[in-house]
């Protein structure tokens, strides 16, 4: 093609996936340099944080924590997931049926609280959550029809994280992908590779998370993820218990597997999940779905998710090096969005 360019890609996470599987559809020529074994999920602590990300697409949620930017890029994102998704092979799972708040009964005002927050953020497109009684809650989702209090965040949807890379990945046609490589650093139009040295590109793209340090000032949040097996369970909406100390997520995938999380940790510790960590987590599961007491741990998982000082991500376009990073937690909400925005600068 006319307008094919050479395209160098440090990181293989999700933005890399995303950033290649776009770039050779549009006919480039793609090379994409990092450091694991090979494409597969280890699960080990020490991948990309996409493979343990649960996937929830929530733009209205997050603006407990979130700027009106990100719920904006968080809506645009699930329209191009869904468009993605359609095109990729398998495809993975990808839902929009809304998600769940819930709260105990002595947990009440402080979910109104949360409510509240989210309410005072006005988002073109953003639908407001809707109280839910015993009755409504009881048709929606059967499992949490022992909850005390419910509201539906309509608009909110759900992606396989782990089936969308494998999904990137086998979808990327063409492009040449370069495992156990470490970009060690980078300039306009070229990056330094373990072992091969300077590589020439018409642009590079760095997306290496934790890895682009001391080029950015980004830091590793640690997420701690539970995956159970739970048939039977009927859960068909992701849900978001809002509790005083804990901010615990449950999130069903194909195949009667349960995913269940904690948004963040400030610590950039990779090893195992701790016992304490596992109990609380699996604690605050089972009071909202008591039927996860005959689930069977399926993995205990962690990562880091690369963040900066205020929380907000960055796209850095000049000629021939673009930069994005610092996706923090809302990683699956913002990649399809940023990586938007970068190209078509």
């Amino acid at each position: 093609m006319a307008h094919a360019k050479s395209m160098g890609i440090a990181g293989a996470g999700l933005l890399g996936r995303l950033l290649a599987w776009q770039l050779s559809r549009a006919g480039h020529a793609v090379t994409v340099f990092d450091p694991a074994d090979d494409a597969v999920a280890r699960f080990n602590g020490q991948g990309a944080a996409g493979f343990t990300a649960a996937g929830m697409l929530s733009p209205l949620a997050e603006l407990d924590n979130a700027t009106a930017d990100i719920a904006v890029r968080g809506l645009r994102s699930i329209g191009l997931w869904r468009d993605i998704v359609r095109q990729l092979p398998g495809p993975p799972h990808f839902a929009e049926r809304g998600s769940l708040m819930l709260a105990h009964r002595a947990d009440k005002g402080s979910a109104e609280r949360v409510l509240a927050r989210l309410g005072n953020h006005e988002v073109a497109g953003l639908m407001p959550a809707e109280t839910l009684d015993a009755a409504a809650l009881a048709v929606l989702e059967p499992a949490l029809a022992s909850v005390a209090h419910a509201w539906l965040l309509p608009g909110e949807a759900q992606i396989d994280a782990a089936a969308a890379m494998a999904a990137l990945h086998d979808g990327a046609a063409g492009v040449r992908w370069c495992w156990q490589r470490r970009v060690t650093d980078l300039e306009p139009g070229a990056l330094h590779v373990e072992r091969l040295g300077w590589q020439r590109f018409d642009t590079v793209f760095d997306v290496r998370g934790v890895g682009a340090r001391p080029a950015l000032p980004v830091r590793g949040v640690r997420g701690e993820t539970v995956w159970l097996h739970a048939p039977g369970l009927g859960l068909t909406r992701p849900v978001r218990l809002l509790h005083p100390r804990h901010r615990v997520y449950v999130v069903p995938r194909p195949g009667d597997v349960v995913i269940v999380g904690a948004s963040e940790i400030e610590s950039e510790d990779r090893s195992p999940v701790s016992l304490q960590s596992a109990v609380e987590l699996m604690a605050a599961a089972h009071s909202v779905l008591p039927a996860l007491a005959e689930a069977r741990i399926l993995r205990l998982d962690r990562s880091l998710r690369p963040a900066l000082p205020d929380h907000a991500p960055v796209v850095e376009v000049r000629d021939g090096l673009v930069r994005i990073n610092g996706l923090f937690r809302h990683g699956w909400l913002l990649a399809p969005a940023l990586v938007e925005e970068a190209l078509a600068a």
